[in-house]
């Protein structure tokens, strides 16, 4: 084809507009006095193009920056669960629901590479009939921190050293070192399963603890499990070294390739309940987000397969756009006392106003399928109209614009106590579970977490490594011996690798 298209090759194609929809008469070179003359103010068209190349981005997620996603379907395979909601997408063995899911992963920002070893986020957005239900989690049951005052410092540490501009594994260490809670959730970001090959070979998990309620009145807690049907792939930091010297977008191939393929993902949707009575006996709270409850106490019930089919048209619109918040809750679910939840009912929410407006869930990917009726107003991209009735634009009004429908009220949340600040460390106990985690590993497991520690530890100071030894010392002497022994090797292999240096400058510069 020539340079410019041929009378008979625009005859086929759509006319080039200006985005009020003006036609584009040349789209190759600026409007000038004189062939060497400057540039004409008037040449709309080059402005509204530089204008909207200044515009392209939006502010990047502070936290999952970095993200992948599809869209797909849950189908209900197991009603037993409508025992403890009423919510209508579990209603009847093969009811089909749209989602999305977006995969991300937690510390890096957009351009950072996907095969780094980090906790993974594992959000859905269920369009039901009663509007999106959001359940915004991990590819992990546990976080590092209990208590929502410690979130932005924790992820702070994830991030770059403002002087340095680097990231500090100092930072990282000195933080967990100085929060035992984190025990639980480093032993699996340190395991295998802390660097999944892509996002469909790792669990997702709702982490918090939520609550269901039925037609009688009556709630249950609840956690959110998805199993993935693809089997666990991971990858050794060595084998993710190599994977990242080839490609930096090594989730984003194997996720939007397999579905390309027709290799849909699937995943098993699975619940744990809990009773009020059950909640007041068990030894732990059941409301910490440092804590799982144990399967042969809590047993998984299945209540449904989520599969991915299709691939977003367009990744910004779709995906960077795509926003999921724990506030977004349907009738038959609910929330419960955990308090890193309760933070980010308004967090998340808040992030997404920041980011994309006000009126982010009034974009297509966010927009429920259910109808909308709200009496938001104006604002800055308030870029539809869904006012039929434009007399009702407050509310209690006479002039038969929405309201509110008591059949949806849940039932009451008991909680007792008065308003204080309760010491999150007090009378909990952090080295149970990961105790329960580490045991189960194979030596092998075992051997290769030791390693990732030590590996992760390079640079620290010994003070710090020696109180986080302290605190594997109370998961188990063996799990501190271990890290000790690996971090024994890595430091010999630093050594040896520097006098190797030493040869090197000295073969290459004798005389010195």
């Amino acid at each position: 084809m020539s340079e410019h298209p041929t009378d008979a090759d625009r005859a086929k194609r759509p006319t080039l507009t200006t985005s009020a929809g003006a036609p584009v008469a040349d789209n190759q070179n600026a409007l000038t006095v004189g062939e060497r003359g400057p540039v004409l103010l008037q040449d709309y068209q080059l402005f509204e193009k530089l204008a909207h190349q200044n515009r392209e981005r939006i502010p990047e997620r502070v936290v999952h920056a970095k993200g992948w996603g599809a869209f797909g379907h849950f189908t209900v395979t197991s009603t037993e669960v409508t025992k403890y909601t009423n919510a209508k997408l579990f209603a009847e063995v093969g009811k089909k629901t749209d989602l999305l899911i977006r995969f991300s992963t937690v510390a890096g920002e957009q351009g950072a590479a996907d095969a780094e070893r980090d906790v993974r986020g594992f959000s859905v957005k269920f369009y039901t009939e009663d509007g999106n239900w959001d359940i915004v989690g991990n590819n992990t049951p546990v976080f590092f921190v209990r208590d929502p005052y410690k979130f932005p410092d924790f992820i702070r540490t994830q991030k770059r050293h403002p002087r340095t501009n680097l990231r500090s594994p100092t930072a990282m260490w000195d933080f967990w070192s100085l929060s035992p809670e984190s025990l639980h959730q480093l032993t699996i970001l340190f395991s295998d399963r802390g660097l999944p090959v892509a996002p469909q070979y790792m669990n997702g998990y709702g982490s918090h603890t939520f609550s269901f309620w039925n037609d009688a009145g009556e709630r249950y807690w609840c956690k959110f499990h998805f199993k993935t049907q693809q089997g666990h792939k991971h990858y050794s930091n060595a084998e993710a070294s190599e994977v990242i010297g080839r490609t930096r977008e090594s989730y984003q191939e194997e996720l939007f390739g397999a579905i390309h393929e027709g290799r849909f993902p699937k995943w098993t949707f699975f619940v744990q309940v809990m009773t009020q009575a059950q909640a007041e006996q068990v030894d732990f709270n059941p409301f910490d987000l440092t804590k799982v409850w144990p399967h042969k106490d809590f047993p998984l019930i299945e209540v449904g397969e989520i599969d991915l089919n299709r691939n977003p048209e367009n990744y910004f619109a779709e995906i960077e756009q795509a926003a999921f918040s724990p506030s977004n809750i349907v009738k038959g679910i609910s929330f419960s006392p955990d308090k890193m939840l309760q933070a980010r009912i308004w967090s998340y929410a808040d992030a997404h106003r920041h980011r994309l407006g006000a009126h982010y869930e009034a974009l297509p990917v966010n927009r429920p399928k259910a109808p909308v009726h709200t009496y938001h107003k104006d604002g800055l991209n308030r870029f539809f109209s869904d006012n039929d009735n434009p007399d009702a634009y407050y509310e209690p009004n006479s002039f038969n614009g929405p309201v509110e429908d008591p059949s949806y009220l849940e039932p009451p949340l008991k909680v007792e106590g008065v308003a204080r600040r309760y010491d999150h460390r007090e009378g909990n106990e952090d080295f149970k579970q990961p105790r329960a985690l580490w045991q189960l590993f194979s030596d092998a497991e075992k051997a290769r977490l030791y390693t990732n520690l030590a590996q992760a530890m390079h640079g620290v100071p010994d003070f710090i490594i020696a109180r986080q030894l302290g605190h594997f010392e109370k998961i188990d002497p063996a799990y501190a011996q271990g890290v000790r022994d690996a971090l024994a090797r890595t430091a010999k292999s630093d050594e040896t690798m520097e006098t190797q240096k030493d040869v090197d400058r000295m073969a290459l510069h004798p005389s010195a």
